[in-house]
């Protein structure tokens, strides 16, 4: 193969996982529509995770976590207490009268660090991102030859760089969606209904 069709054949294969709804893009995107100051901090800190998990794989650490099913196990556990407690957090907004989110400038923001620190969570506390970018993608890559392997990763980054940027910074256009609060309960519904299911799903493996 050539370095191009390696190279397009990682970006295919990372934007199929990581376009996957799931909690960390649920809350890139929650942050991106309320117009959150910190979505650069937060979208540099998810291209650049999402780079040292590709790494991670490309050096070859996904046999590790093959062969120490132990760490999996142990982060499988703090992601379904992260993903249980985010997503009753969630219920209680939805269900709460006033508790909806806010589009306008009266909503409260988390701070920078408490915004890249949720972020972290969604990203690092996930079994999901390991099996996924480390031990499939890194697999994937480390089956191209010679440093063919390296094409295939960068691939997978762009795909990963223009997916969180799009729905980093492209979430303003659905602003005058959520400019009623009542368009926030939905979405917080919604999102409390996603935790509780990616929840199950890690426990049921």
């Amino acid at each position: 193969m050539t370095t191009t069709s390696t190279l397009l054949m990682g970006a295919g294969m990372g934007l199929g996982l990581i376009v996957a709804v799931g909690a960390q893009n649920a809350y890139v995107l929650q942050r991106s529509i309320r117009g959150d100051v910190a979505m650069v901090p937060i979208v540099a800190f998810c291209v650049l995770s999402e780079a040292a998990l590709i790494l991670l794989g490309v050096a070859g650490v996904g046999a590790l976590v093959e062969t120490a099913p132990e760490v999996l196990t142990a982060m499988k556990w703090l992601g379904v207490v992260f993903l249980l407690a985010y997503g009753t957090f969630a219920a209680v907004r939805a269900v709460r009268p006033g508790g909806g989110l806010q589009v306008d400038g009266s909503a409260r923001m988390p701070s920078t660090l408490g915004a890249v620190a949720a972020c972290a969570a969604f990203t690092w506390l996930n079994p999901h991102a390991y099996l996924d970018s480390v031990v499939f993608l890194g697999t994937l890559a480390n089956q191209q030859a010679g440093d063919l392997r390296w094409a295939f990763a960068a691939g997978a980054f762009l795909a990963g760089t223009v997916w969180f940027s799009a729905i980093g910074f492209g979430g303003k256009a659905l602003r005058g969606v959520f400019a009623k609060p009542g368009a926030w309960r939905v979405l917080d519904a919604g999102i409390a209904a996603m935790m509780v299911v990616l929840a199950v799903g890690l426990i049921l493996g």
